[in-house]
C-alpha cells in the first residue's frame, strides 16, 4: 500500500504493546502523536532512535505532544528491549503487518543484492484530529528526533 498523504485521515490501529495491554490511534485524539516505524528491536539504528526519542521525552511531554514507535516484533521483544536501554516510549506490536501496510512502510527492500521485506523507516506526525501533518520517509536517524520535536513545537504553535 502506497503512504497515505499529509493532510490524509491517519489509519486506525489497535495493537498489543510494550507492557502487556494495546495501543490504540483513539487513545491519543486530541493530542499530537509522533509515531515512527522501525525496522527491528535492538539494532544498531533502531536503538539510536529510540534513544533519543526517549531522551526527548519530557520535552514532548512538555508541548503535550505522544511518542510511539512500532516495529512487526512481538510485544515480549519489546519489553526486553525497553529493559535493556531504559527506553520510556511506548511500543507497539504489529507482527500481523496490518497497520504497517495501511502506513505504507512495509516495502521491498535490498540489501547485499538480496532483497526482502521490511520496515522503512518513517516516521508520521499526526494532528490532535487524526489528521497526518508531516511525514519523514527513508529517515536518517542522526538529529531525526530533535526535527520532529521542532516539528511538534510548530505544530503546537
Amino acid at each position: 500500500m502506497a503512504v497515505p498523504g499529509i493532510g490524509a485521515m491517519a489509519p486506525d490501529f489497535n495493537l498489543p504493546r510494550d507492557g502487556g495491554g494495546r495501543i490504540s490511534l483513539a487513545d491519543f485524539h486530541g493530542k499530537p502523536l509522533v509515531l515512527f516505524f522501525y525496522p527491528k528491536d535492538d539494532t544498531t539504528g533502531c536503538t539510536a532512535e529510540s534513544l533519543a526519542f526517549t531522551a526527548l521525552a519530557p520535552e514532548f511531554d512538555a508541548v503535550g505532544a505522544a511518542v510511539i514507535g512500532m516495529s512487526p516484533d512481538s510485544a515480549a521483544c519489546h519489553d526486553k528491549f525497553i529493559r535493556k536501554h531504559r527506553l520510556s516510549v511506548a511500543l507497539a506490536s504489529d507482527e500481523e503487518k496490518t497497520t504497517l501496510q495501511a502506513y505504507g512502510v512495509w516495502k521491498e527492500k535490498s540489501m547485499y543484492g538480496r532483497n526482502f521485506m521490511g520496515v522503512e523507516r518513517t516516521t508520521f506526525l499526526i494532528r490532535r484530529d487524526g489528521i497526518i501533518s508531516t511525514i519523514w520517509q527513508k529517515v536518517k536517524v542522526q538529529g531525526h528526533a530533535e526535527t520532529v520535536l521542532e516539528a511538534v513545537r510548530n505544530l503546537a504553535a
